[in-house]
């Protein structure tokens, strides 16, 4: 999960590294570097840590020339330090690398029989005396070709010669890469967001290709080294110049963002003259799918486990999720008349895109439901679903799971419709509640004073668990998750009635519990349940919706309301303060919000 930019110009390219990193770091930020070619000689700067360090070591050391690579760091092979830190070069080749190099310690042996000195723990610096062995007696081309033969495993390369004056080569197997077209310079970067500020016009590397990209002229192969012809695509620009504005972090601008999200993404899918769905091109008739997978990892997990329970409410298919890790190494049994549903932000998830690319070998009906359409997974996808949320940066995503839910579950009530599982009618009430849905969750936004109040409980506390039933239990396990990732405490989340099955051993005086639930069908039983873990002394956080009735439980600590909606709709209000408690937890512990510690955006490593 790295960053990578490449540079080639007429002139000095740094500064235009550094500001893409600063766009990458939500990749990886342990540490980060950049080599440049200069007076035929390769330079690099590498430090532990973040983009701002690097740029006062580049003050210091004044990096000038016009080809450059830049790196930014999740570490998998190898300690976060300075020797890790990629640029890894050597006299006349520099690499830059996201992924992972499965034989790396095989190869090693081989290049240490032949000379070659290792100064890193990483699988990457294999990469690099690789390629110097080859240039020993092989072209540029061929040396690419030798190598991509070699090597093992996931990897997007960045490679700049210290032969080749203008020359960026770039390769992808598993991680994506992108190239970028500017005028008298090009680019390299492992994602299009990279890119934007500086061009609207890139290309893609699809697997075993590799690029040879001059200032001037960018040729694609596929990995025999036959030339391959590539489309270029214009991006939208309206997203150049995201930033935090008055806040203080990404995170909470992005919570902040949600009443607006959810408009656009209604406004994009919903017919409100017509009061239908848009759900155009879909290539497949409803009535030839009868089951539907749900595939995603992590936040993305969660919004799939949401949409199990509406899709088995709202349809007569059969419902199935899967965590994509998993589901790319079981025995898989392909239906033809199935439908898999993959949900990644980033479209860039590794492990979704490989349950991704196993479902189109099997020629299955794919849809992806992301936030990025230039993705790997949007543009292997036989259909695509947006959500139309707008960049999210924060490492722990919000609005995105917001919109994941969201889009699942319009195409939940639109097959619902198609298939005649639901009335016409039935069909107008839910589109009348989701116009409202935005406004809804603008007021869940207010329940802000309530959640800083309590939040010592949790990051005082050396655990705490999050209960729910029904349409509860995935926001319980999302909520959980938020608490694990931004306050670095341990939270679980559990079916409310599974409490007494064993997790009711956990609970101890003082321990924070926050219970969902809405005034649904299971609100008497998951009172019970919540008068259970009272009884052990926990201190009760009930979330539910507004009521003239009094909640049939006592010596309850904290109770937060939020705004009357339908129970499909519930989910999405109740998401909101799961997400201050974990906003603020992490506010008052003093840790940085946008970047925990261990994590990065887009997980394009197994």
């Amino acid at each position: 999960m790295c960053g990578i930019v490449g540079i080639t110009s007429n002139k000095s390219v740094t500064s235009m590294i550094i500001n893409s990193l600063r766009k990458l770091e939500y990749r990886g930020y342990d540490s980060s570097g950049i080599a440049t070619l200069y007076n035929g000689s390769i330079n690099e700067v590498k430090c532990e840590g973040r983009v701002d360090t690097l740029e006062k070591n580049l003050n210091k050391t004044k990096l000038s020339g016009n080809v450059g690579i830049g790196h930014v760091r999740w570490a998998t092979h190898g300690i976060p330090s300075t020797l890790n830190a990629h640029p890894h070069s050597s006299e006349n080749v520099s690499v830059v690398h996201n992924g992972i190099i499965e034989n790396s310690t095989i190869l090693k042996k081989i290049l240490v029989k032949k000379g070659h000195v290792f100064k890193s723990q990483t699988d990457t610096e294999v990469i690099t005396h690789l390629i110097t062995e080859y240039l020993k007696k092989n072209d540029l081309k061929n040396s690419i070709i030798k190598i991509l033969q070699d090597l093992k495993g996931s990897f997007a390369l960045g490679i700049i010669f210290k032969d080749q004056p203008d020359v960026i080569v770039g390769a992808r197997r598993g991680s994506p890469l992108a190239v970028g077209y500017g005028p008298k310079e090009n680019y390299l970067g492992s994602d299009s967001y990279a890119l934007k500020s500086m061009t609207n016009k890139v290309s893609y590397l699809n697997d075993g290709e590799f690029c040879i990209i001059k200032k001037d002229n960018i040729d694609f192969f596929d990995e025999k080294g036959k030339k391959v012809n590539k489309k270029i695509l214009e991006l939208s620009s309206n997203e150049n110049n995201y930033d935090k504005g008055e806040y203080k972090h990404f995170m909470a601008k992005e919570i902040d963002e949600q009443p607006i999200t959810i408009k656009n993404c209604i406004n994009e899918y919903i017919d409100k003259i017509n009061n239908d769905i848009n759900i155009f091109n879909f290539p497949w008739k409803s009535d030839d799918i009868s089951s539907i997978v749900l595939i995603g990892c992590g936040t993305a997990y969660h919004s799939c486990l949401m949409a199990k329970y509406w899709f088995e409410q709202l349809t007569s298919l059969d419902v199935s999720v899967d965590i994509a890790s998993e589901f790319r190494y079981r025995k898989n049994r392909f239906k033809k008349d199935a439908l898999y549903v993959f949900v990644s932000q980033s479209g860039e998830t590794a492990d979704t895109y490989g349950a991704l690319d196993l479902c189109n070998k099997n020629n299955m009906k794919t849809c992806s439901v992301v936030n990025v359409v230039e993705s790997s997974i949007a543009r292997d996808s036989k259909f695509v679903l947006p959500i139309h949320c707008g960049p999210e940066i924060g490492v722990a995503s919000t609005k995105a799971f917001i919109g994941q839910m969201l889009v699942l579950y319009l195409l939940c009530i639109k097959i619902a419709k198609s298939r005649k599982d639901i009335s016409k009618d039935i069909f107008s009430e839910k589109i009348k509640s989701l116009k409202s849905l935005s406004g809804l969750i603008k007021e869940s936004l207010k329940t802000e004073n309530e959640i800083q109040s309590i939040c010592n409980s949790f990051i005082e506390a050396k655990g705490s668990m999050f209960l729910g039933r029904g349409y509860s239990f995935p926001i319980a396990l999302e909520g959980a998750l938020k608490l694990k990732e931004l306050a670095y405490v341990h939270a679980e989340g559990y079916p409310a009635g599974e409490m007494k099955h064993g997790p009711l051993a956990l609970i101890e005086d003082g321990m924070p519990v926050v219970v969902l639930a809405p005034r649904d069908k299971y609100y008497k039983k998951t009172i019970s349940n919540m008068q259970e873990v009272i009884a052990r002394g926990a201190k009760v956080l009930l979330i539910t919706n507004k009521s003239k009735d009094e909640v049939y439980s006592e010596n309850i600590w904290q109770t937060i309301e939020v705004e009357n909606t339908s129970e499909d709709l519930f989910p999405f209000l109740v998401t909101v303060p799961l997400q201050k408690l974990a906003y603020y937890s992490a506010l008052k512990k003093g840790y940085d919000i946008d970047k925990p510690r261990n994590l990065a955006k887009s997980v394009t490593v197994e």
